[in-house]
């Protein structure tokens, strides 16, 4: 069998990029997906946290961002950026948003997952012809396959980042046969650094399947010294590529384990029938299992597999056992482990599905390359009914699966026998091909339409657009009233995406994130700030004490449309982003129990006046009410009781009531109105609710419903003075910094005198903080309850901080050293003759050695 030239090779590259890519827009526009249909449909437009991550990087290139690659202002009253870049924006093609208008971001997010999927179906078809040679065209189908599978179109559809795992793959198998043929050394290093900068996550798992579909070819043939030597210049290319790619590892590493706790996870063992139904095209499951199919055409090539004799039987066995042992390691939890990075995801468990996806891809192609005859695709015919039939009940089984297995399983199966008997007869052969292309595009189409409608039915909230008219008006809103840095401009409450502050600008408390400092988490939650996804993700502040505590100037009271457009931004007083405080000299200084005690510390008077709540009795038999416990008041559930458990209390008439129950979940009656909280552990905390102005007679009582008993804080109101949070604020701006400046990942406060003290910036600690007080040697930045603080020692008229992302400096040493390995190894093999570059790794154009894999072929061939 003839190699195909590189016209052939480059045009089944582009067919199957165009059919992934085609196949990926018709599913999605039969739905009417954005850019297909409006933007509240779109998949990458769900609120999530992607569309405003780009938005920020766009702000950054053009100069409008909040902070720099290692800072982010905007979010969290600044949290550390350089993880998310590496993490959630570091792929080649999430740079596309540069062409286009901030406004429609979303837009490009949506080009680069249908490019990585086109690359990653031209990458597959380029790898199959590398594993075994053959028909371009046909290789092509394959790879559009996997460029559309299950994974793709479900798991990684609404993360950008991931789809580009999917071209990884193939790179990365790619450069482990160049380790088998002993060449290109150089560039197969500086191309696992690229897949390991674009997503070090996906990259992960594309490795390790990388190496396993190494291991076929040389336990199939090869002596032990070659064997021992392809393995060490593999893990060569794969561990020095890694370190070209340190300061990705080690600043993630870094973050994750200074970042808050994720919620915990309990592993269900997939049910063995939920997972066969997977490998039909077109289905989708309730449960949490991995989707893996790659088309009607590849699962009928694999199932034809184990039939087909003129495949020897060591490759089968070698393919097979493979894709056996893969899929029990993603039903073992300690293999799952393993698959992604020993922590067991949130949400699906099997991210690493698309390994499986390639796998299959590859065995199909094992099959397709010797054109299966009628016997094996019987025998793959009657496997594939068996498949249907026993996976027939399970919720994973629809409408469309059905449709996919009628229409294009049969056709698919014609077409395959079809192609069998018209081998060395180029016009019917050429008809099949196209025939069979029509059922690729088909069917690969109906599995993305499939996958966008089957999600729609199973999520539990009604996705809403992030980038329309509403936020375009609360952006302009926010940035007429920015004057950062002398005052934060908070873009309120929580309404377009799940990380507004990227998306609408300013500087606010909300923030979205693997990566939320645990630092930030605590200290916010403690000042009464509330938060999702156990601290994961951080709510904006909602009541005036916390507002003035971090320096928010002005804030948008409410993003939700009205009939007049949106409700403008306000005003509130706002102390300095940076602050004076006495020297504290206690050894380890204790927080304070409540949000209310802790602001008063912070802002230096009592603005806060916390009543002592009573139980009010009530004249009815069976209703309980709530008693004092150690860890605070026991409310008893009462779901729909009137008079409800309540307490009394009493504050100054004319200030601000706000409950303070971070677990609680319920509703809350008050002065006539009614206030439902989600409270859930430490999954969902409440931040402070406001209840109402105190009336004049000083009394309050709080009425609460639940359907189970609750606990509340042992001081769960507190009432604020307006007055007093005024009077505090203009102390603060009389005794503290005259002139605040912020750089990139900077911030300095002069003060009007020799100060001492200590000096507090509106920042919460984290490590990576430093400082310098009137231009002395840096030193690392402290905490004062929670708060980025430098001690002033006698006296000093100017305090600096900067930021310097943990893990960045060693990484950058080892990314240096590794550069360093490449330009020695690089001028050693330009040294060298021509004939020697075989032995040294490198291109010898006239001496190139057939693969050990290419020979065997060869020989079978012969035979």
């Amino acid at each position: 069998m003839r190699r195909a030239g590189r016209g052939a090779e480059a045009g089944g590259a582009v067919l199957a990029a165009v059919l992934a890519m085609a196949a990926y827009c018709i599913g999605n526009a039969g739905h009417g997906v954005y850019p297909f249909g409006p933007r509240g449909r779109a998949v990458n437009d769900d609120g999530n946290q992607f569309v405003p991550l780009h938005a920020h990087l766009w702000d950054l290139v053009h100069g409008a961002g909040g902070g720099d690659l290692f800072l982010n202002w905007n979010s969290g009253f600044g949290v550390p950026f350089l993880a998310d870049f590496f993490t959630y924006l570091a792929y080649p093609f999430s740079w596309l948003v540069l062409l286009f208008p901030r406004s429609t971001v979303d837009l490009p997010i949506f080009l680069g997952a249908l490019l990585c999927i086109g690359l990653a179906a031209a990458l597959m078809t380029g790898l199959l012809g590398r594993l075994r040679p053959g028909s371009p065209w046909l290789r092509a189908l394959l790879g559009a396959g996997y460029g559309v599978c299950a994974w793709a179109v479900d798991d990684a559809s609404a993360d950008p980042m991931w789809i580009w795992g999917l071209a990884t793959l193939p790179l990365l198998c790619t450069v482990m046969h160049w380790a088998l043929q002993r060449r290109h050394w150089v560039a197969g290093c500086l191309l696992v650094a690229l897949c390991w900068y674009g997503n070090f996550y996906t990259a992960a798992m594309a490795s390790l399947c990388a190496v396993l579909v190494l291991l076929v070819p040389i336990l199939m043939a090869g002596k032990e010294p070659a064997r021992l030597r392809i393995l060490l210049r593999a893990a060569s290319m794969l561990t020095v590529g890694m370190a070209l790619a340190a300061p990705v590892l080690l600043v993630c590493r870094a973050a994750s384990r200074d970042s808050q706790p994720p919620p915990p996870q309990v592993y269900h063992r997939v049910n063995p029938l939920d997972f066969l139904a997977q490998l039909l095209p077109a289905g989708r499951s309730p449960h949490s299992v991995p989707y893996v199919a790659i088309g009607m055409l590849g699962l009928v090539l694999l199932l034809s597999l184990p039939f087909l004799r003129a495949v020897p039987l060591r490759e089968r066995c070698a393919w097979l056992g493979l894709i056996a042992v893969v899929a029990a390691s993603f039903a073992w939890k300690p293999t799952v482990l393993l698959w992604h990075g020993l922590a067991l995801p949130n949400g699906s468990h099997y991210r690493a599905a698309f390994v499986l996806s390639a796998l299959m891809t590859m065995a199909a192609w094992s099959a397709l390359a010797r054109r299966p005859g009628p016997l094996p695709l019987l025998g793959g015919s009657v496997l594939l009914l068996v498949l249907a039939l026993i996976t027939a009940s399970r919720p994973g089984m629809h409408r469309y699966t059905w449709i996919s297995l009628a229409v294009v399983g049969s056709g698919t199966i014609l077409a395959l026998l079809a192609l069998h008997l018209s081998r060395r007869r180029r016009l019917p052969t050429r008809s099949v091909g196209t025939a069979l292309a029509a059922l690729v595009l088909g069917g690969s189409a109906l599995s993305a339409y499939a996958a966008t409608a089957l999600r729609d039915q199973l999520r539990f909230y009604a996705p809403h657009p992030t980038m329309n008219a509403q936020s375009e008006a609360a952006r302009t809103a926010v940035l007429a009233a920015d004057t950062w840095p002398e005052g934060r401009s908070e873009p309120g409450p929580h309404q377009f995406a799940d990380n507004d502050p990227l998306l609408v600008g300013g500087q606010g408390g909300a923030y979205y994130s693997s990566y939320v400092p645990a630092g930030t988490a605590r200290t916010l939650r403690a000042l009464g700030l509330g938060w999702y996804m156990h601290g994961r993700h951080l709510l904006g502040p909602g009541d005036e004490g916390s507002r003035a505590l971090f320096g928010v100037t002005s804030y948008l009271a409410d993003a939700r449309p009205t009939r007049s457009g949106f409700i403008q931004q306000r005003t509130g007083p706002a102390a300095p982003l940076v602050t004076v405080h006495p020297a504290d000299t206690s050894p380890a200084p204790g927080r304070p129990a409540t949000p209310f005690a802790l602001q008063n510390l912070l802002l230096k008077d009592a603005v806060w006046n916390v009543p002592r709540p009573v139980p009010v009795p009530v004249h009815r038999a069976g209703i309980p009410v709530p008693a004092r416990t150690s860890q605070g008041w026991s409310v008893p559930a009462a779901p729909h009781e009137t008079p409800q458990p309540s307490l009394a209390l009493r504050c100054p008439a004319g200030s601000k009531a706000y409950l303070d129950a971070p677990r609680f979940a319920g509703r809350v009656h008050v002065l006539d109105t009614q206030v439902l909280l989600h409270g859930a552990r430490e999954e969902t905390s409440n931040g402070l609710q406001p209840l109402g102005t105190v009336p004049d007679s000083g009394s309050l009582t709080i009425g609460f419903n639940a359907s189970t008993e609750q606990t509340l804080p042992p001081a769960p109101v507190g009432c604020l003075s307006p007055s007093t949070l005024a009077h505090s604020v203009s102390q603060l701006r009389t005794t503290s910094a005259v002139t605040v400046t912020a750089g990139g990942h900077t911030m300095s406060a002069r003060l009007s005198h020799a100060t001492s003290g200590t000096a507090v910036f509106a920042i919460t600690a984290v490590p990576g903080w430093s400082y310098s007080v009137d231009g002395a040697t840096a030193r690392p930045g402290s905490s004062y309850h929670g708060l980025l603080a430098a001690p002033l020692g006698s006296g000093a008229t100017k305090v600096s901080f900067s930021y310097w992302p943990p893990g960045l400096t060693p990484g950058l040493a080892i990314t240096a050293a590794a550069l360093l390995i490449l330009i020695v190894v690089s001028t050693a093999c330009l040294l060298q003759r021509p004939t020697a570059g075989a032995a040294t790794g490198t291109d010898a154009p006239r001496a190139r050695r057939r693969s050990t894999a290419d020979q065997q072929s060869e020989r079978t061939r012969r035979r």
